[in-house]
């Protein structure tokens, strides 16, 4: 009987030292926290936030998360979750990456996979962006054959890359089509400000401007308003805007998301660029129906649209990152 409470002992001990020795993204349990500088309901984080609802919706993860935390706040809330066991934490860092890139080298056994125009950092952090410039190039040459003025408004966040490479992509299909066209191109220095968004959009009408990107909110709200058209970016809102909104370049970022967490339950998560998984042939992103429009829209443009989309596919175009800053051309 000894002998055998020894070799339960040893046994135990054992499977002890193995457990306290394994990554704690490779354990059963998968526990997944969102930390979120903007509102869940702005366009870039509820994508990321829908994609991680649909895989707790499957039972695969439980999953918690944090909105409206500060650059100054973020490393804190970082730790916490780090300190809280969550095997995986995903965000966007964009304001923060130094404090972001030193929490992660304090908790090596603990997956980070984070919005960030950096490099991956070995051994455990993981980047993202919403590289989707190839339906913005899509949106682009709807945008540039259907404005009767020639003249398109394009209102963005701030001027960093991963807006930066959806203008430029929109900028280019646009001119595809319509060589002569014109830009307007504003900033308004935040993330979410739909107020302040809506103010730029309406000095770009009365500029002339009647086709609007919406990189940000409101900026539809002022195209419906003034009678202009709009086309959407990241999600599709033409079901609150059904005769403004005529075609958006939509992000899907469950092949994201769903890929990391199957590397965190394989045990087999480390840095790595995740960008690849947002292009059209991962269905990371794609452009959405005309919906309301369709049939609105003339025909030949609809082709044109569509046999880039399959060159695109078909590996036999391809949509240019630019990540400099854009300008207006006029």
């Amino acid at each position: 009987m000894k002998a055998r409470r020894r070799t339960l002992l040893g046994a135990g001990l054992a499977i002890a030292a193995m457990l306290a020795a394994t990554p704690a993204w490779s354990q059963s349990k998968t526990k997944v926290a969102g930390i979120y500088t903007v509102p869940v309901e702005q366009q870039w984080v509820s994508r990321i936030h829908k994609a991680l609802n649909a895989a707790k919706g499957r039972g695969e993860i439980d999953y918690v998360f944090s909105e409206n935390v500060s650059n100054a706040d973020y490393e804190r809330v970082m730790r916490q979750y780090a300190e809280g066991g969550n095997t995986l934490v995903i965000g966007e860092v964009f304001g923060v990456e130094a404090a972001a890139r030193k929490v992660a080298k304090d908790y090596p056994k603990t997956a980070f996979l984070m919005g960030s125009s950096g490099k991956p950092q070995a051994p455990n952090f993981s980047v993202f962006d919403n590289y989707i410039q190839e339906p913005s190039y899509l949106a682009g040459m709807i945008a540039g054959g259907i404005t009767k003025s020639g003249q398109i408004g394009m209102v963005g966040g701030y001027p960093i890359p991963e807006v930066n490479r959806l203008m430029h992509a929109f900028m280019e299909g646009a001119r595809e089509v319509n060589p002569k066209v014109q830009f307007t191109v504003s900033f308004i220095g935040s993330w979410f400000d739909p107020p302040k968004a809506k103010e730029a959009a309406f000095a770009m009408i009365d500029k002339g401007a009647d086709v609007l990107y919406a990189e940000r909110f409101g900026v539809s709200d002022a195209a419906k308003e003034k009678g202009k058209l709009a086309i959407g970016n990241v999600i599709n809102t033409q079901m609150q805007y059904p005769d403004t909104v005529v075609a958006s370049a939509l992000w899907n970022m469950e092949p994201t998301i769903d890929t990391a967490i199957k590397k965190v339950k394989d045990g087999k998560f480390s840095a790595e660029d995740y960008g690849p998984y947002s292009t059209m042939k991962h269905k990371g992103s794609e452009l959405a129906p005309l919906g309301t429009f369709e049939g609105k829209v003339p025909a030949d443009l609809v082709a044109k649209v569509k046999a880039r989309e399959k060159a695109i596919l078909d590996g036999k175009f391809v949509v240019k990152v630019n990540d400099t800053e854009p300008k207006s051309t006029k």
